[in-house]
């Protein structure tokens, strides 16, 4: 038995994550302002992943894959458009026609949106009557609440680093906002958030039928790769877009495929086998305090007011959630225990009269 235990590994899977996806999310925006093609950078980040995650799926679940069938196989075709294709492709067109602010505080919305539709679907069960309900409850919105504190209300300025790199990228940006559809950025960033939440949620009972990770998420990113390679062939005629320019953009690839997609999608597949969809989007607004920490720091940016509040509120939801799934715990194992012992007291009368054997229906959820 691993002396970790299982819920500190979720925990620390999810930081690593936030780190790496707060990393992308400045990335993203740099390769856009090296003007970067909005459908070949998709593609070519999503091949870097896939050409990661393949092998490691190949080798590591030789002998745990399920058998392939028709309806696994349009369920991972629907997975990869619906998660990484219109979910990749929303955000950076919508990215790209408003401001970075305005994305960050949409993106936000999405723990909020998995919560609704997993309740509604079953798949996270929630109890409002119970301490753990109220707590998942809570912790999530107050989370979300702290991001938009973050990415909308900046207040005095608490820290001013000497140095800041970026300004003139930053200014050439807001120079061209003018010439953006604002329109048309709301509207694919409220489609990235809804195709986000629906990719964590439906991720999860598709997982009991095919619990081989790797593979899971390689198949869907091997759709996702035709499916992008179909839409830029027909939207993308000239030869020059295809092109790596710069060693600059090819870093820029690297990383949001090695990391903003590859890892995220590996860990993301993980965390929601094991702790399921609103253990993964409730730390979704860690990455709005990472992405401003980093911002600040790496960058050159200002801290302002705005982020240490939306920052406390961020660890106050996210305790306020995590003690809910403590607490939930906590409540079916003493749920089970009642449960078991009845069906023993149960069983050894039964075995009293008639001896029949008995067959336990108790597993565990998750192992410790």
């Amino acid at each position: 038995m691993s002396p970790v235990p299982e819920r500190t590994k979720l925990h620390i899977a999810m930081a690593v994550f936030q780190t790496g996806y707060a990393g992308n999310h400045v990335i993203m925006r740099f390769a856009l302002n090296l003007g970067v093609s909005k459908l070949i950078f998709p593609l070519y980040r999503n091949i870097i992943a896939l050409s990661v995650l393949a092998p490691s799926a190949f080798f590591l679940e030789k002998k745990e894959r399920p058998r392939m069938t028709t309806s696994l196989l349009i369920q991972f075709f629907l997975l990869g458009l619906v998660g990484i294709t219109l979910n990749q492709g929303f955000y950076i067109f919508g990215l790209d026609n408003t401001s970075p602010t305005f994305a960050s505080a949409t993106e936000n919305a999405v723990p909020a949106v998995s919560f609704l539709m997993a309740a509604l679907l079953g798949i996270e069960k929630v109890e409002l009557k119970r301490r753990d309900g109220v707590a998942k409850v809570v912790g999530t919105f107050v989370s979300v609440a702290g991001s938009l504190a973050i990415t909308l209300y900046k207040g005095p300025t608490i820290y001013q680093p000497s140095l800041r790199s970026m300004d003139q990228p930053t200014n050439a940006g807001e120079a061209e906002e003018q010439n953006k559809n604002w329109t048309l950025g709301c509207v694919c960033l409220m489609g990235h958030c809804l195709c986000w939440s629906s990719w964590i949620v439906l991720q999860s009972p598709l997982l009991k039928r095919y619990p081989a990770r790797y593979s899971f998420v390689s198949y869907s990113c091997l759709f996702a790769v035709f499916q992008i390679v179909g839409i830029s062939a027909y939207f993308e005629r000239d030869l020059e877009s295809w092109k790596i320019k710069s060693g600059r953009e090819m870093y820029a690839l690297l990383y949001t495929g090695l990391v903003g997609s590859g890892m995220v999608f590996a860990i993301q597949i993980y965390v929601v086998e094991r702790g399921g969809p609103l253990f993964v989007s409730a730390y979704l607004p860690l990455q709005t305090l990472l992405a401003a920490l980093l911002a600040t720091f790496a960058l050159g940016e200002h801290l302002y007011l705005g982020g240490l509040i939306g920052a406390i509120l961020i660890i106050c939801g996210l305790y306020l959630v995590v003690m809910g799934k403590s607490w939930e715990k906590e409540a079916l194992c003493q749920q089970q225990h009642m449960i078991f012992s009845a069906s023993e007291e149960f069983g050894d009368e039964g075995n009293n009269h008639n001896n029949k054997p008995r067959s336990s229906i108790i597993q565990p959820l998750i192992g410790d």
